[in-house]
């Protein structure tokens, strides 16, 4: 499938993190030319500026155990709406964040679109803890969980599609943090996963080869969910929650290269580009870069 028009939705959230900052992901991934480059291309934009979130000065926290809710809620069902709304426009909505919690919206729309989307998702962390597992209550670490039908109702209920994904057709890259009991429920799940161990042992070629096999299988549609801090720090410096010993800058770039290679990209969302944290506006600049990778860019 050749990409012809890309819409950009963007949303600037910091209610699903701990460290402010996120909420200007948005504005930096704008500022290091994301329209511009990508109608270099030859590829039609559309930015439709910036869904309205809540503020968490003027919003009250609610449970320890799931921070935001009523407010992460909200503008996950008008973000949902909005992808879905890009589908039917006949354009690839790309989403940018704010925190990750902005892909509990952007998976429910995909997935209500394509009614059976694949899933690869690249991260340090997994992403899927619950209200019963967590131990920060922050919602950008349960996404991936919502999206399997695992969390708060209205989380789960985003969209109206529960499950958004099928185990079976979703796949982890570049996990290197987990909390113990997330953990736990990973390894009971269906998901592949694949820690940066085994990036390590048989290289990112072979591990997004087997990824697109897992995730187009018996699917309608990909959706690429890239959380910066699946990049290793010293890459990609602007995160709110860093680990070392991330994918370095051509192992992610080579993972958008045959992304694109596939041509059965529909969906994506970029998120946790945080320019308070950054140094120069390097990681909303490798964002830019990574986005132009997954839609065709080549070095020749």
């Amino acid at each position: 499938m050749v990409v012809k028009k890309v819409r950009i939705i963007g949303v600037p959230v910091d209610l699903g993190a701990d460290r402010r900052g996120v909420d200007m992901g948005p504005s930096a991934i704008r500022y290091a030319g994301i329209v511009s480059k990508i109608k270099k291309l030859g590829i039609q934009v559309e930015d439709r500026g910036n869904i309205s979130v809540a503020v968490s000065e003027s919003s009250q926290q609610g449970e320890p155990n799931c921070k935001y809710l009523n407010e992460i809620s909200q503008y996950s069902e008008l973000l949902a709406q909005e992808v879905l709304q890009a589908f039917e426009d006949k354009c690839l909505p790309l989403v940018i964040g704010g925190d990750h919690s902005i892909a509990i919206g952007a998976v429910a729309g995909a997935a209500k679109a394509c009614q059976k989307t694949g899933l690869i998702w690249f991260d340090s962390h997994g992403d899927f803890n619950t209200p019963e597992t967590t131990s920060s209550g922050n919602i950008h670490g349960m996404p991936l969980a919502v999206s399997t039908g695992r969390g708060a109702d209205s989380l789960v209920n985003c969209g109206g599609l529960v499950p958004k994904v099928a185990e079976e057709n979703t796949v982890l890259i570049g996990i290197r943090s987990l909390d113990e009991e997330e953990a736990r429920l990973m390894a009971e799940s269906k998901m592949t996963i694949f820690t940066m161990k085994e990036v390590d042992r048989i290289g990112i070629r072979d591990v997004v080869n087997q990824a697109l096999v897992i995730a187009k299988n018996g699917t309608s549609g990909l959706h690429i969910s890239l959380d910066m801090d699946a990049i290793d720090p010293i890459t990609a410096p602007g995160v709110g929650t860093p680990v070392r010993g991330g994918l370095s800058y051509r192992e992610i770039h080579l993972a958008m290269e045959l992304i694109a290679e596939e041509g059965i990209l529909t969906s994506i969302d970029i998120s946790e580009v945080n320019p308070i944290l950054d140094q120069r506006n390097a990681t909303a600049e490798l964002a830019v870069e990574l986005v132009l990778s997954m839609l065709g860019k080549t070095i020749l």
